[in-house]
């Protein structure tokens, strides 16, 4: 459920960046990966001196978002195998999200000399239509987690939720353990970081 978890949030970071391509490099920032540009035939400091709208550019954000869609349709299970109360937020958060991918690609995947947007009464369509997949019945979510995030769901399978549910309205009890869950991620770099500097006396030690 986690792993679902993190495809979601991966696919909806994507999105942002297809969307943001051109807003981004204006300000001097590249989120593209940088092996992508090299085969489209785009070198990294001309992109950011002048962001404009090619074929190969449109071919960067049809990666995106291609690997965005797969990541949604990842995400499916975990959304479906959530509490019911869930549903329809997390749900609406994924639709709205993947029609801002399919606004891109209707301008023709040009992102970079506009900003695409999903209008309110379409959001609103896709909302109901989140609510409405909460009578679907649950699907038991499939798998391994990215090589990205895995460590996430490390962190989280190490800090399990309470036996007793926290409250949705609780902002105190899901800021604890939220907290919680980060001092346990940074307790594990910290081990790892431990662990790497025995290995490397150790292998110093033969050495010599």
């Amino acid at each position: 459920m986690v792993a679902r978890a993190c495809d979601l949030g991966v696919a909806m970071q994507l999105t942002n960046i297809a969307r943001d391509v051109g807003e981004d490099a204006r300000a001097g920032r590249l989120y593209l990966p940088l092996d992508w540009l090299r085969e489209a035939g785009i070198r990294p400091e001309a992109w950011l001196s002048n962001p404009i709208f090619t074929p190969a550019a449109a071919g960067l954000v049809r990666r995106l978002l291609d690997e965005a869609e797969r990541l949604y349709a990842r995400a499916e299970a975990g959304i479906r195998g959530l509490p019911l109360d869930c549903r329809p937020g997390i749900g609406a958060a994924r639709l709205i999200y993947g029609e801002i991918g399919r606004e891109i690609a209707s301008a023709g995947l040009d992102s970079i000399s506009r900003r695409a947007v999903v209008p309110a009464s379409r959001k609103l369509a896709l909302l109901s239509r989140a609510i409405m997949s909460t009578v679907r019945p649950g699907l038991s979510p499939e798998g391994t987690a990215l090589p990205e995030t895995r460590f996430l769901v490390e962190a989280v399978a190490a800090a399990p939720m309470p036996a007793r549910r926290i409250a949705w309205w609780s902002v105190e009890q899901r800021a604890a353990f939220v907290i919680e869950l980060f001092a346990r991620l940074e307790q594990r770099d910290r081990n790892i970081q431990a662990e790497g500097l025995r290995w490397t006396g150790s292998e110093t030690g033969q050495a010599s």
